[in-house]
């Protein structure tokens, strides 16, 4: 595993008195995947990343990260990694390439060795022709790009991204997205946290969800998906009094939850809705009654996500609780 977490603790000590960010998180990251780790502000998503980053020390509990004990050798730990972090990583004066070679040099890389490494990475991420560029002079996708560049400079095994895309365009988010796959098919493994849904959806080979600093749900997407009580149909018909029979045929279905009727709209779940509807169609058919119109919607991680916290992603009710230290 490249992270192996057990019992991750993580206590801020406030005038209002003691905040528990992260309370008992167990978590394992397997070689080249990409995890997404959701969870709403102050759900206790960056603690934990800090935490695995050796960036805080936790309260209790223990972790293997990229092969290095978190508590025993936590500069074995810094050694393995790259962090991303959401606010970025490069001062607005300073030259793109040297600040990219500086980053190199911290840990150890000969300078003749940053700059090729360097200059590879710039080609590869979409940075042709901004090593002398002053970074204050990019755009937010090139310089969210060049964060990653100093996240990547050194060889790390696992990579820790806060965040990766937030503030960035719609195309440049996708460019980046295409860009994180390549890293994980060059071999890296990705731990990430974003507020975006459809970018968890996309790129996560599993996602873990993290609520009042405990994990409430882990698996693949798809998974996730499917823990919500089905897909969504709704079944529109022409004339209002005939919902009544057809609520009737959809009662007799099994498996079908949350029936309900709106004029003229009959609605509900059921699993594999797909699979269901012919079956359905030709039961309303029979008895004579006319359509307007079917729609099955599958589940979406909002949904899951809905189901799991009873809250929003982007709920922004509260901060982040690591804001209180």
């Amino acid at each position: 595993m490249m992270i192996e977490a057990r019992g991750l603790v993580r206590t801020f000590k406030t005038k209002r008195g003691p905040v528990h960010a992260v309370q008992g998180v167990d978590l394992d990251v397997a070689d080249g995947e990409i995890v997404g780790f959701l969870g709403p502000n102050g759900a206790g998503k960056t603690t934990t990343m800090r935490m695995l980053a050796t960036l805080i020390k936790p309260t209790s509990g223990t972790a293997t990260v990229a092969g290095c004990d978190l508590a025993k050798d936590p500069v074995g730990v810094r050694r393995g990694i790259g962090y991303v972090p959401q606010s970025g990583s490069t001062l607005p004066e300073a030259i793109a390439g040297d600040e990219v070679v500086d980053h190199a040099r911290l840990y150890g890389v000969d300078k003749r060795t940053a700059i090729a490494d360097g200059r590879r990475l710039f080609d590869e991420l979409d940075l042709q022709g901004l090593w002398r560029r002053q970074c204050k002079t990019l755009s937010g996708g090139q310089r969210r790009r060049l964060d990653i560049v100093m996240g990547l400079i050194h060889d790390p095994k696992l990579i820790f991204l806060d965040e990766p895309t937030t503030g960035l365009d719609p195309q440049a988010r996708a460019n980046l997205w295409e860009h994180i796959r390549g890293l994980r098919d060059r071999g890296a493994t990705i731990f990430l946290t974003t507020h975006y849904l459809d970018e968890a959806d996309a790129l996560c080979d599993r996602i873990l969800v993290i609520d009042h600093g405990k994990i409430v749900a882990a698996g693949q997407p798809e998974q996730l998906k499917q823990q919500v009580s089905g897909d969504a149909v709704r079944l529109g018909l022409s004339d209002a009094s005939q919902a009544p029979a057809v609520t009737k045929v959809v009662e007799d279905l099994p498996g079908a939850v949350a029936i309900e009727t709106d004029g003229e709209v009959v609605s509900f779940r059921i699993p594999q809705g797909g699979s269901v509807l012919p079956g359905l169609l030709r039961s309303i058919d029979a008895q004579g009654i006319e359509l307007a119109g079917v729609e099955v919607h599958r589940p979406t991680l909002d949904d899951v996500f809905l189901t799991m916290t009873g809250r929003s992603l982007r709920d922004e009710d509260s901060t982040e609780k690591e804001n209180v230290a």
